[in-house]
């Protein structure tokens, strides 16, 4: 079976992470990003996906990691690069998306995070401690 590609967006401010929902799965929060074009790098998919998807540029974008999972929504098996990033500007869903929300990982939102971000993603976030508890967070 072939392996779904794509390249994410880790966004982290004030400890939480921004998360979206397509149109066509609005109930499902993953990280933004998408699939390679023809010729592409995996940098300039980034973003390119974040202009079309939300509007923003990243600024400063970092190598987190490689997670290997099934998609939530294409039900195939996925290798997603995530790349850490700041955003230039407020961003905004736009295109296929639905919504995007702030999560800590430990609040409501928690539950409907695909696997590979609530799996894969957060445990590495936490490590690293850029994701806070509600409890702790000042802002």
């Amino acid at each position: 079976m072939p392996v779904l590609k794509v390249v994410a967006a880790a966004i982290v401010e004030r400890g939480r992470l921004l998360v979206v929902s397509k149109m066509a799965a609005p109930n499902v929060f993953y990280l933004p990003g998408g699939k390679p074009e023809h010729g592409e790098d995996l940098k300039q998919t980034l973003t390119r996906e974040l202009a079309e998807e939300l509007g923003v540029s990243p600024v400063g974008s970092r190598f987190l990691g490689e997670v290997n999972e099934i998609a939530a929504i294409e039900r195939v098996p996925m290798q997603m690069t995530v790349f850490t990033a700041r955003l230039e500007a407020e961003p905004h869903p736009a295109a296929e998306l639905a919504a995007l929300a702030w999560t800590t990982g430990y609040d409501g939102y928690a539950p409907l995070l695909a696997p590979a971000v609530s799996r894969h993603v957060i445990p590495l976030l936490r490590a690293a401690g850029s994701l806070i508890p509600d409890r702790q967070r000042r802002c």
